[in-house]
């Protein structure tokens, strides 16, 4: 009882905070009706900039590599130099890290080296409006945890062109930082395994960024996640892991691009609008191996794309998950796949017009049973239609439908798919189509296929 008695006034006094609190808020959304819209008129532009990564560590010179011992630091030159001025040092090399916090251009004509001694981060630029030009970054830590890098953005509207990126965890990371330009970099991760090197571009809470010509090899990942409206255009991927993922991240534009060589090509995750366009995704290959991967995905357009030469073309998980929106596939080349087009869900939403099907092992699998025509196709070209074309119009006279027999067995028990195209799978699958001992299921409709191979018919 004695205990009771001494936390009643801290209740009573948490009851009284709870009402005013409660008053409070109704009163602001009082406000907001007699107003317009709750926050309608807001302006987050200019909202202060939440920092809530880790800070970056500081190292003592005799703690970084023996390289980087009697050169010159960096940071003199960027202390010394006024507000909105332009640097041009010395050719040579500089020792970092380098931390920028006013409005600079600083151009190296590529024959600036700087350099961490692998030791942290290389260059943090914590300014807006600042450009960086022909500077060779080197010589970052290893260090996961705080994100050591060679190029660590942290403001808005700045030029990011022509740099050497290399011997880096990450390459250049963005964070909060939207209206970038990120221009015609070469971007190479530090020689470790695949799972645990860095991400050469990553984005994250940016937006509105171009990321315009860049090329990154040997990397982890090119990575955008809870960032909208950015452009990825012109770039060329090699021997990484995700050429670009994409993660609660909206309305970007994947276009002109070359990925070759990656483990994924692009991959959507929780996304919704955007697309990609004009894309070469080649040679997607191995156990995981995808040119276009959609998981939990909404109303996004695939369109002029070559897929070739990979394990699986497009991987389907729950995609359009969105009730009542679409992925849009046209105009695309489907050539020299595994599977040109896995759909593990029975959702339907998924529309394939005028695409090109050809020398794939496998055109479609559509996961569930019966659910092959929940989806949308129409003049398509198939190198395995069996039809013919009398009225020559290019269309085929009879609808072209594929059908799993024997595929059925390594698609529904994933194990089997090691014995795919083996000679007693292939008797099997001939015995199946001449007496059918089960139901075959349907994988897709085409009623209008196309007869002779179309050029490109996007826009």
């Amino acid at each position: 009882m004695a205990r009771w008695r001494s936390t009643l006034p801290a209740l009573l006094l948490g009851a009284v905070s709870v009402v005013v609190l409660a008053q409070g808020v109704s009163d602001v959304v009082g406000q907001g009706e007699t107003s317009g819209k709750l926050g309608a008129t807001a302006d987050l532009s200019t909202a202060p900039r939440v920092t809530i990564d880790r800070p970056k560590p500081t190292f003592m010179l005799h703690e970084r590599h023996r390289r980087v011992h009697g050169l010159k630091p960096f940071q003199q030159l960027v202390d010394a130099a006024p507000a909105g001025s332009v640097l041009r040092p010395a050719p040579g090399t500089y020792a970092g890290p380098v931390v920028l916090k006013k409005s600079l251009t600083i151009e190296g004509d590529g024959k600036v080296i700087i350099d961490a001694g692998d030791k942290g981060t290389v260059f943090s630029l914590e300014a807006g409006k600042s450009t960086l030009r022909g500077l060779h970054l080197t010589g970052s830590g290893d260090n996961h945890d705080t994100d050591d890098a060679c190029l660590d953005v942290r403001g808005h509207g700045n030029v990011l062109e022509n740099l050497v990126i290399d011997n880096c965890l990450f390459g250049i990371d963005l964070k909060q930082s939207s209206d970038n330009i990120v221009r015609g970099n070469k971007v190479r991760s530090k020689p470790a395994l695949l799972g645990v090197r860095g991400d050469g571009i990553r984005l994250w809470y940016s937006n509105n960024n171009l990321i315009e010509a860049n090329l990154v090899t040997d990397s982890r990942d090119m990575v955008a996640w809870y960032s909208h409206r950015n452009i990825y255009r012109g770039n060329e991927g090699r021997r990484s892991r995700y050429s670009i993922h994409f993660m609660f991240a909206n309305n970007n534009i994947v276009e002109n691009n070359r990925f070759i060589d990656n483990a994924v090509g692009i991959y959507f995750m929780y996304m919704e609008g955007g697309g990609a366009r004009n894309n070469l995704i080649s040679h997607a290959t191995g156990s995981t191996g995808m040119a276009l991967g959609f998981k939990e995905s909404s109303d996004i357009f695939i369109e002029n794309n070559d897929i070739i030469y990979s394990a699986i073309g497009v991987g389907s998980d729950l995609s359009p998950f969105q009730p009542d929106t679409t992925i849009r596939f046209k105009g695309n080349r489907f050539a020299y796949n595994g599977v040109a087009v896995q759909l593990t869900s029975e959702l339907g939403g998924n529309e394939f017009t005028d695409n090109i099907f050809e020398g794939n092992i496998t055109d479609i699998t559509q996961g569930g049973r019966g659910k092959g025509d929940r989806n949308k196709w129409l003049g398509n070209y198939f190198d395995s239609y069996q039809g013919f074309d009398k009225n020559k119009d290019g269309f085929g006279d009879t609808t072209h439908e594929h059908y799993a027999f024997a595929d059925q067995i390594w698609m529904e028990i994933p194990a089997a798919g090691f014995f795919k195209t083996s000679p007693v799978l292939e008797l099997l699958d001939f015995l199946e189509r001449l007496a059918p001992f089960s139901s075959p299921e349907l994988q897709l409709r085409d009623t209008k296929p196309r007869y002779n191979k179309p050029p490109r018919m996007a826009k």
